[in-house]
C-alpha cells in the first residue's frame, strides 16, 4: 500500500513484510512464520546510503513521524527529502505485526496466552529479516530509544560492517534488577484483573491501566510530577497525581492490550547483550559502528551511567547527555538538544 504523505514530494509507504521460514527463538521455540508492519519516508538515494531505521520503544508503533516528530519529517532533523526513514512493528506488538492475538499456524487458534517468549535479541534478527528483504545492504544510522534502545544494540552487534551508526538513547546494555522489579509489579497489576485469563482481546484491561500507571512513576521524576502536578494547598482528595495517572492508564488501554504489554515487559527483562557471548564488556567491543550513546540525567529508569557504560566499552563510542526534568521520557520530546547532540556526533565523524 502506498500512500502519499501531505507533502507531495515526499512519499510515505505503510506496508506488512511476511515471511514464511521459521524465526528460531532464544528460548528454544520458533514463530512458524511472521507478519511485520513497517513504514518508510523518503526514497534511496543512488548510492543507498541515507537509511535511517528508528526503532521504536515499549509501547511505539511504525508511525514515527507522528510520535517522534520534532526529530522526523519535513525540515526536521530527520527529512524524508533527504534520508530514506525507515520504522518497524516490533513482532509481540499490536499495530501490525505478528502478536499474541495472531493467529498460530499450528494450531489455527489466535496464540493468546501460548505467544512464545521472546528476547530483544529475537526482535533483533526479526529486524534483519526485513532488512534482508528489503535488500537494503547498509545502513546510516540506527536509532532507538528505551526498549528500542535495547533491541538496537543487539541488531548492531549483529550487523557488523553493514551498520554506519548506532543511536542508543536512555537505554542500557543489560536490564537490572531494578527494572526487572517495576516491570513484575506491573505484571502483576495485570494478573490481579479477573478477565486476565479470558480469551478476548479485552483481557486485563483494567489491569493494564494500573501497570501504566506503575510505569509512568518510572517515566517521570519526582521533581517533573511536583512541577506539574501541583494541588491546592488545601486539598485534602482528588490530587492532580492522581487523576493524570488514572488518565495515563485509561489512555494506554484504549489503544493497546494487556498481553502484547506483558510480552514486551518480559522482552525488556531478557535483555543481555553479553548472554553467550563472553560477558557484556566482550559483546560490546565487537560493534563495529560508530556508537552515541544519549543518557538522560534526571532517568531513574535507565541510569545515566549505564549509557556511559556502553559509551566505554564499545569500539567507537560517545556519551552525550539530555539535561531535563522530564525523566526518562526527555529522549521523547527533548527535540532541540537531540538535535544538536546529533549534529555535534555526525561532525564529529567528518573531522
Amino acid at each position: 500500500m502506498n500512500l502519499k504523505s501531505q507533502y507531495a514530494s515526499i512519499t510515505m509507504t505503510q506496508e506488512i513484510f511476511h515471511s514464511n521460514t521459521p524465526l528460531p527463538l532464544e528460548s528454544g521455540d520458533s514463530l512458524p512464520e511472521f507478519d511485520m508492519s513497517y513504514t518508510t519516508y523518503g526514497q534511496l538515494n543512488p548510492e543507498k546510503s541515507n537509511v535511517i531505521w528508528v526503532i521504536h520503544a515499549l509501547t511505539g508503533d511504525s508511525n514515527v513521524s507522528e510520535w517522534w516528530n520534532g526529530l522526523v519529517g519535513e525540515d526536521k532533523f530527520f527529512d524524508p527529502a533527504d534520508h530514506f526513514i525507515i520504522c518497524a512493528n516490533l513482532l509481540g506488538s499490536c499495530y501490525g505485526s505478528t502478536q499474541p492475538f495472531s493467529v498460530n499456524p499450528k494450531s489455527g487458534n489466535p496464540y493468546y496466552y501460548d505467544f512464545p517468549q521472546m528476547t530483544s535479541r529475537d526482535l533483533a534478527q526479526g529486524l534483519e529479516r526485513l532488512r534482508v528483504h528489503l535488500k537494503i545492504d547498509s545502513i546510516h544510522t540506527l536509532i532507538g530509544g528505551s526498549l528500542g534502545g535495547q533491541v538496537g544494540l543487539e541488531w548492531a552487534y549483529m550487523l557488523g560492517g553493514k551498520l554506519k551508526n548506532a543511536v542508543i538513547l536512555a537505554s542500557t546494555s543489560k536490564t537490572r534488577p531494578w527494572v526487572i522489579g517495576f516491570n513484575e509489579t506491573q505484571r502483576m497489576a495485570i494478573e490481579s484483573d479477573c478477565t486476565w485469563g479470558e480469551l478476548n482481546e479485552t483481557a486485563g484491561q483494567k489491569g493494564l491501566e494500573t501497570a501504566r500507571a506503575i510505569a509512568m512513576l518510572t517515566y517521570r521524576h519526582p521533581l517533573d510530577l511536583a512541577a506539574k502536578q501541583v494541588d491546592c494547598e488545601n486539598e485534602l482528595d482528588n490530587y492532580r497525581a492522581s487523576s493524570y495517572l488514572r488518565y495515563q492508564g485509561k489512555k494506554l488501554a484504549n489503544r493497546f492490550n494487556a498481553l502484547s504489554y506483558w510480552t514486551l515487559t518480559k522482552t525488556m527483562d531478557s535483555h543481555d547483550l553479553g548472554r553467550n557471548r563472553g560477558g557484556l564488556t566482550e559483546a560490546l567491543s565487537k560493534i563495529e559502528a560508530n556508537v552515541l550513546a544519549i543518557g538522560v540525567d534526571t532517568d531513574l529508569l535507565f541510569l545515566p551511567e549505564e549509557s556511559q557504560f556502553i559509551s566505554q566499552h564499545v569500539k567507537k563510542g560517545t556519551y552525550k547527555e539530555i539535561t531535563a526534568t522530564a525523566g526518562h521520557d526527555a529522549f521523547l520530546i527533548e527535540y532541540e538538544q537531540l538535535s544538536y547532540i546529533l549534529k555535534s556526533f555526525y561532525l564529529q565523524q567528518k573531522n
